[in-house]
């Protein structure tokens, strides 16, 4: 069932519309059902047609997964892309101001998948963290919150955390990357130093977070993010290339949903 929901991509695309969730929690934002479904669908559109644009590296780095891409691929894909035309379509029905920023994520597809992104040293990963960092801009707009601080704090935090879960990912694909002529932060200085130098920028990311909301900055509920801190320090030291799918594609993919779980069951008991 866990090879099920992260080959299929509705892991991620559930870790995605988690980040949504944290967001209007802590920026003390409504929750509504059309944002959550518009981001899902979109990621469900873009990491399928990414399965199949990266289908020959995969079949080197996590072979179960190409197998699934293979066999289920198209039914997913058409599954992808009639959600993400679906919430664009009823965005456009309900007359939502900046619907023509739904046709961005199509163009991140593009652009990542065979746009030469990947080729082109950390750009890759700052390109996925500042992908998942809109997600929280997006929702500021829909509810014309763009510019407040909490938006602003929530898009620097997401893009950071998921360009050090990016270069962490890269760990499991060495030689699939190597193959593929791709620079990685692990093929050029190997996983123990991938390891410790993302575990210092998680560290630093945290202190950073407590210096905020010491100093007034940020209210103190987002101190909740350190649970995610947490989280990815607890995972990085067991990012080894040995490690299968189901370690990347859960334990990894899974630190916004776990982060979610945290920032609800605070919302309900404590806040």
């Amino acid at each position: 069932m866990l090879r099920f929901l992260v080959h299929s991509n509705l892991f991620i695309s559930l870790a995605t519309l988690s980040v949504v969730v944290t967001t209007a929690i802590l920026a003390d934002l409504p929750l509504e059902a059309l944002p959550l479904f518009i981001v899902f669908a979109a990621t469900m559109f873009v990491y399928t047609v990414n399965r199949f644009t990266d289908l020959e590296e995969d079949e080197q780095n996590v072979p179960d997964r190409a197998a699934f891409t293979k066999r289920y691929g198209r039914l997913w894909l058409t599954a992808g892309v009639v959600l993400y035309v679906a919430a664009i379509a009823i965005a456009v029905a309900l007359g939502l101001s900046g619907a023509a920023y739904l046709l961005l994520p199509l163009a991140v597809a593009l652009l990542y998948s065979v746009g030469g992104v990947k080729q082109v040293f950390l750009v890759k990963n700052l390109f996925v963290g500042l992908a998942w960092g809109a997600l929280p801009l997006g929702i500021g707009y829909y509810y014309d919150q763009l510019w407040s601080l909490s938006v602003l704090f929530m898009f620097a935090y997401v893009t950071v955390m998921i360009t050090i879960a990016a270069v962490i990912f890269d760990v499991k694909d060495i030689e699939g990357d190597r193959q593929e002529n791709i620079p990685t932060v692990p093929n050029q200085f190997g996983p123990h130093a991938t390891r410790v130098w993302s575990l210092v920028a998680t560290v630093a990311v945290a202190a950073v977070v407590v210096a905020l909301v010491v100093t007034g900055t940020i209210p103190q509920r987002f101190l909740a993010v350190l649970a995610m801190n947490a989280y990815v320090c607890a995972y990085i030291p067991f990012a080894t290339p040995d490690r299968g799918p189901l370690y990347y594609g859960f334990v990894v993919d899974g630190e916004h949903v776990f982060l979610a779980a945290v920032v609800l069951a605070l919302e309900w008991l404590v806040w």
